[in-house]
Formats: C-alpha cells, structure tokens, sequence
C-alpha cells in the first residue's frame, strides 16, 4: 500500500473513533482527544490481555486525571501493519498539569513498562509525544 494511501486509510479509521457521546454534566467543557501508535503483530495477545485485565489503580489514575470515555480500537492497516487508534475525552481545566500528574502515579509508571514495549511509535509524531494525536475535524451527537 502506498504512503498516500495508507496515511489516508488511517486517518479513516481515526476519524472513526471520534465519533462518542460528551460529558453527562450540562457545565462540562469536553475536549476530544485521537491518536494512533503501531503495535508489534506478535505483542497482540498480550496487549490485549493486559487490557482485558486492566488494574484498578490505572483506571483510577486515568479517572483522577479527568480522562473520560477512553477507547483503544486495533486494525491492521496493510498486511502485517498493526496500529492502535485511542479516543478519550478530557472534562478538566488543564491538560497538561493532569497529564504532568499522570506520570507521577506509580501504578501508571508500572503499566506503561508493560504497554510501552508492545508499541511501535509513527515516525511522524510531534516531539514529547508517544502516540500521535489527530485533529478532530468532525463530531456530532
């Protein structure tokens, strides 16, 4: 598949998890968050064993950090090309003291050691990041 083509392909799929419902609070300022990250084809079964089985503690810390309606779907994009395309919503005031805050949890530092080495971060990520995020350029409820 062709650069073009495949860029395309996964800017589809990422646009299709954008589509999800806001914050139940009629107050609530909702900002809507995609990314995308390549995942080993052989770190599969254990990624999603991980989280099937997701601890506590880490859904707690994605919780206090005003992370909502989180979402990781995987498709494999061309033969043997597996990506990972993450949707959440963020209810809070300032992302990027909750994301600061997000690493400080021990339970976070414990899993990303798990997940981490199952990615393959794109080589057309900004700097500081390990998914790539995308622009939201739709959404209806």
């Amino acid at each position: 598949m062709k650069g073009a083509v495949r860029t395309s392909l996964i800017g589809i799929i990422l646009l299709t998890c954008l589509a999800a419902t806001g914050c139940a609070e009629p107050t609530c300022k909702v900002q809507r968050f995609g990314a995308v990250i390549g995942v080993k084809k052989e770190a599969i079964p254990e990624y999603k064993r991980l989280h099937a089985e997701t601890w506590p503690s880490v859904l707690q810390a994605i919780r206090e950090c005003n992370i909502r309606n989180y979402s990781i779907f995987l498709k494999e994009v061309e033969k043997d090309k597996w990506y990972l395309f993450a949707y959440y919503e963020y209810t809070g005031e300032d992302i990027k003291a909750d994301m600061e805050k997000m690493k400080t949890y021990q339970a976070m530092q414990d899993w990303w050691k798990l997940t981490d080495p199952l990615q393959e971060p794109l080589p057309i990520r900004e700097k500081d990041e390990w998914w790539a995020k995308g622009e939201q350029v739709f959404y209806t409820e």
